[in-house]
């Protein structure tokens, strides 16, 4: 199993006691990420907790330690202490980004880039976020960025699935239509 897989199962497994418990889920995301904040900023802290050479007991007492001052949810707590436990500590950043994405599929919200040549005013942006909205059936969050390479038009990123009306991007798909035909 893959570190990617079993953060997953770890981020839905915490999700949905999260859930069964009537935690605050944003609360839980809120103590994720201060624990991976704090082990980006202490290098040797990270090295530590993610070395296969210091044995499980230590790293269990040094996350007891920070869990003592960091004080997040009980359940929160009792993950990271399973996960020192375990030595499965280096999947704590990856378990992050998959409870965000989980707690974004529970909330029925949907992230999405769009990417324009040149910047787009407030309004557009506000008319471009309510289309996505109608289009997905879900609350849009979305991010602005300017790539005066696509000339014009814009694409539009909604989760996994790209929306291309560029000129550049339709220029493309006319010049393989173009050597298709030949």
């Amino acid at each position: 199993m893959t570190n990617r897989t079993a953060a997953t199962r770890y981020a839905r497994a915490l999700l949905d006691v999260g859930q069964k418990e009537r935690a605050d889920l944003d609360q839980i995301e809120g103590d994720l990420s201060r624990f991976v904040a704090l082990l980006d900023s202490h290098e040797p802290l990270r090295k530590a907790l993610y070395s296969p050479v210091v044995p499980a007991v230590r790293k269990h007492a040094a996350v007891e330690a920070l869990l003592q001052q960091l004080a997040p949810a009980p359940i929160v707590a009792k993950l990271f202490l399973f996960l020192a436990e375990r030595d499965r500590m280096p999947l704590v950043p990856e378990l992050l980004a998959a409870y965000r994405q989980r707690l974004l599929d529970v909330q029925h919200v949907v992230r999405a880039e769009v990417t324009t040549a040149l910047p787009i005013s407030a309004d557009t942006t506000q008319r471009i976020e309510r289309s996505l909205a109608t289009a997905t059936g879900r609350t849009v969050q979305l991010s602005t960025r300017v790539d005066p390479e696509i000339v014009g038009g814009m694409v539009a990123r909604v989760g996994g699935t790209v929306y291309d009306a560029s000129v550049t991007g339709h220029l493309q798909r006319m010049k393989q239509r173009l050597e298709e035909s030949i």
